[in-house]
């Protein structure tokens, strides 16, 4: 295969993965593939990290397959199609975390996409991710992206933005409480204040208050410090921790809806008298079909909604795996990666 920006034949593609359940990532090699008609072959330049790199390098939800080579916040040019890929050479694009779905199934025919439960991630079960020097992708799932946003500034959107951006526009709500300030928490943050909503964030950690103030934040409570009433239409909770649900259901208004973006690690056990009589609603949101994520791509630019990065070679791959493991992110950690890795 030829990669047509520098002509030069590649044979593989180089990277880190994950050799086996565990945390810490190893240089890896693999053949490069022929490309199937609607397929690209996109010269990676930067890749943000997320929990879910974490959760699927350990196995953390049983179904991760090795060797194991993650990465779904991609940003790169394309440098190779297959004949049906409506796309141009040399053109920047980003990928997240869906390969590819069925379109055929009632929610790929609707338009969700996200949902459809035939879908294949960029990575897993014979997929390889974007922490390598190229990555494979569905034309059909790739997106454009504005020439005013930075690459790297662009890659944590296609995960962390796109997942809080669409519940964010998908229910009535005048107030809005985030749960976490961190890689999600921080740009729902920014998307709920772009948005004319009145921002409330509820964080374990007392120190990102100040952050949360610059971010959007009118309100700022620790979760063991909570209000006592009622004081919010809508609840997106970003993080996976063991929490009182029941506390927390208690701060919304009647009619007002708990949405989950999260895993939470244990089983949640709630009080239904705290949601029949008022009811109030639970729900869950699953990243972003394609319209929305071309949809907050553009609301990003034209409200000058910024992820906060730390931007790393990918050399230093497992520095920062470290740094995500310790909550010591602030609050998105993206790779730079060289075309001559490994």
């Amino acid at each position: 295969m030829i990669d047509e920006m520098t002509n030069v034949k590649l044979k593989t593609i180089s990277g880190y993965a994950a050799l086996s359940p565990g945390h810490v990532l190893e240089p890896f090699t693999y053949p490069l593939r022929a490309l199937e008609p609607f397929e690209v072959l996109i010269e990676v330049s930067h890749c943000g990290l997320c929990h879910t790199d974490l959760h699927m390098m350990g196995n953390g939800w049983n179904r991760s397959t090795y060797p194991l080579l993650p990465g779904h916040e991609i940003v790169g040019r394309i440098v190779e199609k297959g004949p049906s890929a409506a796309r141009a050479l040399g053109e920047r694009v980003a990928i997240g975390w869906i390969h590819s779905t069925c379109l055929s199934c009632p929610s790929c025919v609707k338009g969700d996409t996200n949902i459809c439960q035939n879908k294949k991630g960029i990575y897993n079960q014979g997929h390889f991710g974007g922490f390598a020097t190229h990555v494979i992708a569905d034309s059909r799932f790739v997106f454009s992206l504005p020439d005013s946003l930075s690459s790297a500034h662009a890659a944590p959107l296609l995960c962390a933005g796109a997942t809080v951006y669409a519940p964010l526009t998908q229910h009535s709500m005048k107030t809005v409480g985030i749960i976490g300030i961190g890689g999600l928490g921080h740009l729902a943050l920014q998307f709920g204040k772009a948005l004319d909503y009145s921002m409330v964030a509820l964080s374990s950690s007392p120190t990102k208050r100040e952050d949360a103030h610059k971010l959007g934040a009118e309100e700022f409570y620790t979760l063991d410090a909570l209000p006592e009433k009622p004081c919010l239409d809508f609840i997106l909770c970003t993080v996976d921790k063991a929490l009182d649900w029941n506390r927390i259901l208690s701060l919304l208004h009647p009619n007002g809806t708990l949405c989950f973006v999260s895993r939470p690690s244990q089983n949640i056990s709630l009080d239904p008298s705290l949601f029949v009589s008022t009811q109030r609603k639970i729900c869950g949101s699953n990243n972003a079909n394609r319209s929305v994520v071309d949809e907050m791509l553009l609301f990003a630019v034209k409200h000058d909604i910024t992820p906060w990065i730390e931007e790393l070679p990918i050399e230093q791959m497992n520095q920062g795996l470290e740094k995500l493991r310790k909550n010591q992110v602030r609050y998105r950690i993206v790779y730079h990666i060289s075309p001559t890795i490994c």
